[in-house]
C-alpha cells in the first residue's frame, strides 16, 4: 500500500495488522467518513498551530526548529574556523608507535572496549580534556553562572547570546560535538526553544584537508594507485564537511562520472575518545537523582554513538544506498545514486555523480511537487518499507537537470519494527476515532511508556485533551492555557520520553514538512 492508502486506510490496517485481538471495539467509518474525518483534523490542526504560534513565542520557536527553518545550509565554511582534533593514528599509534592488531579502536560502537582502549592513553584523555577546556570552558562558565543566578531565565536575549556561544565553540571542538549538537537541536525535551533555533545554526562546513592525504587514503584503503582507479580527478575537494570531503571523478575502467568521499584523518580517533569522555561524564551524573530521573543521558549517547559510528563506515552506507536504489524503484521520478561497492571502503566511499541543484535552492516552477513528491517518499521508505534516510538535510534533497527528485546522503539509516510502523497508523486511526482508551496501549506500542505501566488512569486525561483539541468551534474555542496545563500534568505523572528512533522521524517529517511550507502556506502532513 501507499502512504496515502494507509492515511485513508487506518482504521482497516488497524484490524487487520493486530488481528482485532485489541481493537475489536474500533468503529470503522466509510471511505467517505473516513476522507472527511482525515480532512476536517488536518484543518483543524493548522487553525491549532497558527493560534498556538501567535499566542506563544516558544511555541512559534519550537516549530522552526522542528521544521528545520533554521538549518545551516550553506555552501562554504565557517570563516576562521580551525577544527581541533587529536593528532593520534589508530593505525600507527601516537608519536608513530605501532599497535598489536588485538590493541585497536573498534569499528562498532563497543563502550567497554573504548574504555579498555583509553584507559591504557590517559596523554590522549588529558590532551582532549585540556583541549575542549580551552576552546569551551568559559562558555561553560558563563553559562553556569547565568543558570545558577537565574539570569538566563530572565533575559531571552542572554539566553540567544550564550546558546550562539556554545554553537561556535561546538563547531570547533569537531564531528562528535557538531553531530551532538545537531541531534539535541530537535529535542524540545532536552533544550529549551532558543537553544534549539541557535544549535540549528550549526555549519558542517570545514577547511578541506590535503589532497596529498586523502589520495594516499584513497590508495591505502583501495589498494591501488589513484591513477589506476581514476582517468580524471579534481585536484581538490568539491566539498568538504566534517567526516570528509568529495571529490569528482571518471572511473577508467566504466568511465562512469562518480562522487568520491574520503574521511577526514583522525575522526575515529577523536570521535571516539569523545564518546568515552562523554558516557563517563553521563554515568557519573547517575549519581544525581535530580539529573538522571527524568533523562538518561547514557542511553541517549549509546543510541547517539551506536549511529554515529555507522555513518563512519561507508560500506554501511553503499549497502544502505543499494537498499533503497532497489526499495525507491516503485517511485519512478525519485532518484537514488547507484553505488560501487568493488570501489569502496570503510574510509572511502564511491557513487554516481548526479548533476542538479538543491531542492531548497531551486527556483523552478515544479518544486512544489518535487516537496511532494519528497514527503511520500519518506512516507514510503518509513511505513511501507520500514527503513528509512534519517538525514533529510535540505542539501541532501536535489533537483536533477531533467526535474526529477534525487535523494543523496544514506550513511544515517533507521529502521523501525513492524510494531513500530503499526504503532504509528494505529495511534492515527484511534485518534480520528476517538478511541482514546487505546491510546496508552499506543503510547507503550510506540516506547513512549516503558511496557507494563497500566496507562487506565491515563484515559480520562487523554480525552479532556484530545476532546479539547477535536472539538468543533475550531482552534478559538479551545482555551490553549487550559489544555498546555492538562499535557504538561501527564507527561509530570508519567514516565513519558521520546524514543531517539522517533525523534530522527519528527526531524526527517519536521524537515519536509518545513521545506513544503515555503512554496505552500497550506501544506500538511495529514
Amino acid at each position: 500500500a501507499t502512504p496515502s492508502a494507509l492515511a485513508f486506510q487506518t482504521p482497516n490496517i488497524v484490524t487487520n495488522s493486530r488481528q482485532q485481538k485489541q481493537h475489536s471495539n474500533t468503529k470503522l467509518y466509510s471511505t467517505k467518513e473516513r476522507s472527511s474525518s482525515v480532512s476536517n483534523l488536518s484543518q483543524q490542526m493548522r487553525d491549532m498551530q497558527s493560534q498556538i504560534i501567535s499566542e506563544n513565542e516558544d511555541a512559534e520557536l519550537i516549530m522552526q526548529a522542528l521544521r528545520g527553518k533554521n538549518i545551516n545550509d550553506d555552501d562554504t565554511q565557517v570563516q576562521g574556523l580551525e577544527m581541533n582534533l587529536i593528532d593520534f593514528d589508530d593505525d600507527g599509534g601516537s608519536g608513530g608507535t605501532a599497535l598489536d592488531s588485538s590493541d585497536r579502536l573498534p569499528y562498532e560502537y563497543d563502550p567497554v572496549a573504548l574504555k579498555a582502549f583509553f584507559s591504557k592513553r590517559p596523554n590522549l584523555i588529558t590532551a582532549r580534556i585540556a583541549q575542549v577546556m580551552s576552546k569551551g570552558g568559559a562558555v561553560v562558565v558563563n553559562f553556569a553562572r547565568d543558570v545558577l543566578t537565574g539570569a538566563i531565565k530572565n533575559d531571552p536575549d542572554l539566553e540567544v547570546k550564550r546558546a550562539a556561544e556554545l554553537r561556535d565553540t561546538i563547531t570547533s571542538l569537531g564531528p562528535f560535538f557538531i553531530k551532538l549538537g545537531q541531534a539535541l537541536s530537535i529535542r524540545p525535551d532536552i533544550l529549551s526553544p532558543r537553544s534549539m533555533v541557535e544549535l540549528q545554526k550549526l555549519c558542517d562546513k570545514v577547511p578541506s584537508f590535503d589532497s596529498k592525504i586523502a589520495f594516499e587514503t584513497i590508495e591505502k584503503e583501495l589498494g591501488r594507485p589513484v591513477n589506476e582507479i581514476f582517468s580524471e580527478i579534481t585536484p581538490e575537494p568539491v566539498a568538504a564537511a566534517s567526516l570528509g570531503q568529495v571529490y569528482k571523478a571518471t572511473l577508467r575502467e566504466t568511465g562512469d562520472i562518480v562522487a568520491v568521499k574520503v574521511q577526514r584523518p583522525n575522526v575515529l580517533e577523536t570521535v571516539s575518545l569523545d564518546l568515552h569522555l562523554a558516557r563517563e561524564l553521563g554515568l557519573f551524573a547517575r549519581n544525581f537523582p535530580q539529573l538522571s530521573d527524568r533523562l538518561d543521558a547514557v542511553a541517549l549517547l549509546d543510541e547517539f554513538a551506536f549511529r554515529f559510528y555507522q555513518e563512519l563506515d561507508y560500506n554501511l552506507e553503499c549497502e544502505s544506498g543499494t537498499k533503497i536504489k532497489e526499495q525507491m524503484k516503485v517511485l519512478p521520478d525519485v532518484v537514488i545514486p547507484g553505488n560501487f561497492p568493488e570501489y569502496t571502503s570503510r574510509r572511502v566511499h564511491v557513487a554516481e555523480w548526479i548533476d542538479g541543484e538543491k531542492l531548497s535552492q531551486s527556483t523552478a516552477d515544479d518544486v512544489g511537487a518535487l516537496v511532494n513528491l519528497g514527503v511520500i517518499t519518506y512516507l514510503t521508505q518509513l511505513l511501507d518499507f520500514g527503513f528509512f534516510h534519517a538525514d533529510p538535510h535540505p542539501g541532501n534533497m536535489m533537483r536533477t537537470t531533467d526535474g526529477k527528485l534525487a535523494i543523496l546522503d544514506f550513511g544515517l539509516m533507521t529502521e523501525v519494527t513492524d510494531d513500530q510502523k503499526y504503532g504509528m497508523i494505529e495511534a492515527i486511526a484511534h485518534l480520528l476515532n476517538r478511541d482514546y482508551t487505546e491510546i496508552g496501549q499506543d503510547f507503550i506500542n510506540l516506547d513512549f511508556i516503558p511496557k507494563g505501566t497500566d496507562t487506565a488512569p491515563i484515559v480520562p486525561a487523554l480525552t479532556k485533551v484530545f476532546d479539547a483539541a477535536l472539538a468543533g468551534g475550531g482552534a478559538k474555542s479551545i482555551n490553549f492555557q487550559d489544555l498546555a496545563a492538562d499535557l504538561a500534568e501527564i507527561t509530570f505523572e508519567y514516565p513519558f520520553r521520546i524514543p531517539p528512533y522517533f525523534a530522527l522521524v519528527i526531524r526527517a517529517i519536521g524537515v519536509l514538512e518545513g521545506i513544503a511550507l515555503v512554496g505552500n502556506p497550506e501544506f500538511a502532513i495529514i
